[in-house]
């Protein structure tokens, strides 16, 4: 289990040797510091600390464990460090930290919907309250660079005539939907990040995740790569909501890591990156038939069910990103392929099963 994010962090730290320099010596707040993202981002700044840099970065975690998954520090794994120190607090509420910080990478939130369906507002006053209180902190430390962790499900369900989708569209968003406590959240928490770049000039740069996945994320997570690994671990079938003809392209961790770090040190203040793979666009239908045979040898079927009453309606029936933007100006690309990751990802959750 830990070989293999030791292996994932240290590829993760490679590709961000030169970009990383600058974290050398400051301070980096993380809230949701504790959750799948955040774990990486912390674990990574770890192992530049304990391998790379002269002069320790230090990093203040905040995390309230609010879906209850877990009450580590860190999901992927053990971290004692004297420069790095977790502290339980909830985002709504203000931050008082009395010492310098140079950034700040906003990454708390409720991102699976079986959660945010159980906690919508929780999720809104999560993700509204949390980064307004994290730019005014921001405002506070002059800082270098703040992060916000928005999504790509702010596209909504997009045309099919912007797909892939570069971060001029605009959306296509129901604003009362059942998902419409995270999409219209994350949408606000963009515009409350650029009214602070054009008033108070706050460096902020926003990225839009496309699907990501890899080890440390757990079948209570209830997204659908765990959920479908975790039935295959256990000999069950692999469920498909409806037909499966709903597409994604997934990005594996070590590829996103990279990409958000990239932003935060060189994107362009106040603009916006999607961050994904542009690659292998597949129906879940096939995701669920590529698992069965790559991942446990056609030894579990696939199975089509219903939605559960618990899963958010109006789920998007494309998604896929464009990455011109990133790759032009930062450079970035992904370079993990479907089944190398879906591999990883289950032997991780084999192991951390056992």
């Amino acid at each position: 289990m830990s070989s293999i994010v030791d292996e994932d962090l240290n590829v993760i730290a490679e590709s961000i040797r030169e970009e990383a320099k600058l974290l050398e010596g400051r301070t980096v707040l993380i809230t949701g510091g504790s959750g799948f993202i955040g774990s990486y981002v912390v674990a990574v700044i770890d192992l530049l600390n304990r391998k790379h840099f002269s002069r320790p970065c230090k990093v203040i975690s905040l995390d309230i464990h609010i879906t209850g998954q877990s009450s580590k520090n860190n999901l992927v794994k053990e971290i004692d460090s004297p420069h790095i120190r977790f502290i339980r607090h909830d985002v709504r509420f203000p931050i008082d930290i009395k010492e310098p910080v140079d950034y700040i990478v906003c990454a708390a939130g409720v991102a699976s919907p079986i959660y945010y369906k159980r906690y919508p507002i929780e999720t809104i006053e999560g993700t509204i309250l949390g980064v307004k209180n994290a730019l005014e902190l921001a405002l506070q430390k002059k800082i270098a660079g703040l992060l916000y962790f928005s999504s790509s499900e702010i596209y909504g369900d997009p045309d099919p005539n912007f797909i892939p989708t570069p971060e001029t569209y605009k959306g296509n968003v129901s604003s009362i939907g059942e998902r419409s406590c995270y999409d219209e959240s994350k949408r606000l928490g963009e515009t409350l990040c650029m009214a602070h770049f054009v008033v108070h000039r706050i460096p902020v740069k926003i990225v839009r995740p496309f699907n990501v996945y890899g080890p440390g994320m757990k079948s209570t997570d209830y997204r659908v790569i765990p959920t479908m690994l975790s039935q295959g671990i256990a000999g069950r079938d692999l469920t498909v909501h409806d037909k499966g003809n709903q597409t994604r392209t997934f990005c594996y961790i070590t590829d996103a890591i990279e990409g958000f770090f990239k932003v935060l040190l060189r994107g362009r203040d106040g603009e916006v990156y999607n961050v994904g793979n542009e690659a292998e666009e597949i129906n879940m239908l096939a995701l669920a038939e590529t698992i069965a045979s790559s991942v446990f040898n056609n030894n579990v079927r696939v199975k089509l069910i219903s939605y559960p009453s618990n899963y958010p309606k109006d789920e998007p029936r494309r998604r896929c990103p464009d990455l011109s933007k990133i790759r032009k100006e930062l450079g970035y690309s992904s370079n993990v392929g479907l089944k190398a990751g879906l591999l990883r990802a289950f032997e991780w959750m084999r192991s951390s099963a056992g």
